[in-house]
């Protein structure tokens, strides 16, 4: 049987924990690292709720993810929309596929990166299997997950769709300069401080 007095590993880290979560809720600050999952969405959107409601303050979103489920993308991406409270994006590291896509919810003068930013913007991908009639309704909602992320992108950048569609047929990176000149982010950040300036 445990001993009750020794802490288990997860429960000694739990103060740490609570202590940054705390300190991040307080500096209005959410992550989104790594793949975006359902799991992802839930405790993003759980967050900016949580945050809209406690202040009007804007809330910043740092973003460094390969993307992920489009569908949970999307629900970041409506609920950013959504709230009442300013978002700030910011991206660093890379921000690629359904990242991307949860990146554009903000105006694009809310829309910044880090010196060292990549950016990767393409069409959805799927796997698919089954029977023949199975196999055609996948490829139609592929072709239509396509569409709509041309249309996000489109809007967002003031590209024109064909343009966008075109980009998007394969893996397009850019850089943080090159995303700046496509229209995904509107400023290069360093510090902080230029964030509150702008």
């Amino acid at each position: 049987m445990d001993n009750p007095e020794t802490p288990t590993p997860s429960s000694a880290t739990e103060p740490r924990t609570s202590y940054l979560e705390e300190k991040a809720f307080k500096a209005r600050t959410l992550l989104i690292f790594g793949t975006v999952t359902d799991v992802t969405a839930a405790d993003v959107t759980r967050r900016l709720i949580a945050l809209d409601a406690d202040s009007a303050d804007p809330i910043d979103i740092l973003v460094s993810s390969p993307g992920g489920h489009l569908e949970s993308g999307d629900a970041i991406h409506d609920v950013v929309r959504f709230i009442a409270a300013p978002v700030n994006m910011i991206g660093t590291g890379w921000v690629g596929s359904a990242a991307t896509h949860l990146y554009l919810s903000v105006p694009r003068e809310r829309r910044y990166c880090l010196p060292n930013t990549r950016f990767l913007i393409h069409q959805p991908s799927g796997g698919s299997g089954g029977p023949a009639s199975d196999i055609a309704i996948q490829a139609r909602e592929i072709v239509r997950a396509r569409e709509r992320i041309a249309r996000t992108i489109a809007r967002e950048t003031g590209r024109s769709m064909e343009e966008v569609l075109l980009d998007i047929e394969r893996d397009r990176w850019l850089s943080a300069e090159e995303a700046v000149d496509y229209g995904l982010v509107s400023r290069i950040i360093e510090r902080k401080t230029e964030l509150r300036a702008a």
